[in-house]
């Protein structure tokens, strides 16, 4: 029986039976097919001076980017924004207004009728996937020019990978709000557990933990090195894991709470703490530190954990205006309930379930949602695979 042919596979063999041309994002420049550009500097304070409803996109890889609302706007086009700071990564922006600050790059598609706008932007991310920028190797338009080569195939043939990959995007999208919801619920039920009446003793962290703070060692990072690195969007800001080459600058030790130190304006990593399991091979920049329990039979070490983190009396040093560096007597001063150890183990228990419901990528919507990933990946390099025209 013969297979039958997909809509894309067919309307490949009708209008690109010979292959797909490979362009240079710079040549598509040149040839005045796209046009590359950054953003303008827009500070914090002059999103609060100029209150609005217009966002604006930075070179946070979070969510879609947005730090804030703006009373002015530089675009009310569809355009494709990426972070030059933040790891490279793509954003599609659909028509509407909106502003792009200096530390990400734009683009826009300057015709039409040969680049699906949509379609450029699932072509670059797929082919970023691939790729590392990070604090030597940033994602400057010239650099971006020469390190992405697209296939360009006729438009009936984007629209459809377009219209498929949509397809894709808004199932992941739906399972992504679920978890949202989920994780809203997780957040009551963790505050409501670590609210103390005035009988539960406080204690400076001083007293509980001892403190150590992590080294720079970008220079050394290294895909087949033996520790991964810890910094403050842990492993990194485009997700992709970075291990250091050598020894352990800052060995952390099981049991060891790690705590981001800083983070950009209103961001969502400021005083974000990981717990060091037995398998754990970390080390840490100079941007988190790692805080040991010193009597384990006194303060559970998972339960110092969860205090911690996103602690209010950490978080109230973020003034929303320029990026929040935790110095060490900050961390160490705030204020530890301790109440008896089998009540710190029973709360650590409740948590670590309701956190695996959440967080955990081998159960439940997390290990779905992963699952889908996983597979909306292979379909796209599928689709964005082609054979190459070779010119006569």
């Amino acid at each position: 029986m013969t297979k039958k042919l997909s809509i894309t596979d067919q309307l490949i063999i009708d209008h690109c039976p010979n292959g797909v041309e490979y362009i240079q994002l710079g040549e598509l420049e040149d040839k005045r097919m796209v046009k590359l550009g950054r953003g303008n500097v827009i500070s914090k304070v002059d999103i609060l001076e100029t209150p609005g409803n217009y966002p604006v996109y930075s070179s946070s890889a979070l969510g879609k980017g947005e730090i804030g609302r703006y009373g002015k706007y530089m675009f009310e086009d569809e355009r494709i924004s990426w972070s030059i700071d933040g790891g490279g990564k793509f954003f599609f922006r659909p028509a509407s207004k909106y502003s792009i600050t200096n530390v990400s790059g734009w683009l826009k598609n300057q015709d039409e009728s040969k680049i699906n706008t949509k379609y450029l932007y699932y072509a670059l991310t797929n082919e970023w996937t691939t790729k590392v920028f990070d604090y030597t190797h940033k994602a400057h338009p010239s650099v971006i020019r020469l390190e992405y080569t697209i296939p360009i195939p006729p438009l009936v043939v984007q629209e459809e990978i377009v219209k498929i990959l949509d397809n894709f995007t808004e199932l992941e999208a739906e399972l992504e709000a679920e978890l949202e919801a989920r994780k809203k619920q997780y957040a009551h039920y963790r505050f409501e557990l670590l609210t103390f009446g005035k009988d539960i003793s406080l204690f400076d962290l001083d007293k509980v933990a001892s403190f150590m703070n992590g080294k720079g060692h970008e220079k050394h990072i290294d895909e087949n090195g033996k520790y991964v690195v810890v910094n403050s969007k842990f492993v990194s800001t485009d997700g992709k894991i970075r291990k250091y080459s050598a020894k352990q600058i800052s060995p952390v030790k099981v049991n060891d709470v790690l705590m981001v130190m800083s983070d950009l304006p209103n961001g969502k990593a400021l005083a974000k703490c990981f717990f060091v399991n037995e398998n754990d091979k970390y080390t840490l920049n100079q941007r988190i530190c790692a805080l040991t329990v010193k009597k384990d039979n006194e303060l559970y070490p998972k339960f110092l954990f969860y205090i911690l983190s996103r602690n209010k009396q950490l978080l109230k040093y973020d003034s929303g205006a320029d990026q929040t560096n935790l110095r060490k007597d900050d961390i160490l001063k705030i204020k530890i309930p301790i109440p008896a150890l089998t009540e710190q183990k029973r709360i650590v228990s409740i948590l670590d379930k309701f956190d695996a419901l959440v967080n955990n990528i081998s159960v439940g919507l997390p290990a779905e949602l992963a699952a889908r990933r996983q597979q909306y990946g292979y379909y796209r390099n599928k689709l964005l695979t082609f054979k190459k025209y070779a010119k006569q």
